[in-house]
């Protein structure tokens, strides 16, 4: 009796370059229209009515409906978190294979988001400084652990009651290897909320072109800089 998961069949649905666009595109969290995906992946709406077909049948995409208007989007975190664990897999990031990169690179490569929550440089230097201020603590596998109460007061000055987060499958944070810096980030509940309070801060600002790019405001370096020693060029 053979017990090892069966692993083929949805590692096929990651291995065709049009679906692998479609999934990537929705990398940033957002709810797109196939007409959108079929013009990211650059094949016509019968093979991305498909594409997109499959990818729902295999779990991977979520199919909404707004009255006669439907939606696709990632399944979830654990989706995102593949996506971005086989981009370690290649040989080199494309993003990096660029003899200069442009400025919409160097933007892209800085701050943006993976799905719910900040990746890039920045967010690399601030999975640093907490662990430097033992704020956080790697755990056991992919885990982060809260420090002590030092860790906890911090998240409370940031707007965020640890207490109250939800752990996921990989508890309150989770490490998720960044594909351009090739060092972790935060992830999971605590990473997505960290995200969120500080674009309500006004710290961050997510940018519509391109959809994945983050902002760093002056507000922003100027509190990073504070709370954390990160300092960044305007």
């Amino acid at each position: 009796m053979r017990i090892e998961p069966n692993i083929a069949q949805v590692a096929s649905l990651f291995g065709e370059s049009s679906r692998a666009a479609i999934l990537t595109v929705l990398l940033d969290g957002r709810s797109l229209p196939a007409s959108e995906l079929a013009y990211a992946a650059g094949v016509g709406t019968t093979a991305a009515s498909g594409h997109l077909a499959k990818l729902v049948a295999g779990g991977l995409l979520v199919l909404e409906a707004e009255g006669r208007h439907r939606y696709y989007r990632l399944a979830g975190s654990e989706v995102a978190a593949v996506i971005e664990d086989l981009a370690q897999l290649t040989k080199q990031p494309a993003i990096l294979t660029l003899p200069k990169l442009s400025l919409a690179a160097k933007a892209l490569r800085r701050a943006r988001t993976c799905y719910d929550h900040l990746a890039g440089e920045l967010a690399v230097s601030i999975a640093v400084a907490l662990e430097k201020r033992e704020y956080l603590v790697r755990g056991e596998g992919k885990r982060y652990e809260l420090g002590g109460e030092a860790a906890h007061r911090w998240f409370a000055k940031q707007g965020i009651d640890v207490k109250a987060l939800r752990p996921a499958r990989h508890g309150l944070a989770r490490q998720c290897l960044d594909w351009t810096e090739r060092r972790p980030h935060i992830a999971g509940p605590l990473g997505a909320r960290l995200f969120a309070v500080w674009c309500e801060a006004g710290w961050l600002k997510r940018n519509r072109v391109p959809p994945r790019l983050v902002e760093v405001t002056a507000l922003g370096r100027r509190n990073f800089q504070r709370e954390l020693g990160i300092f960044l060029d305007t």
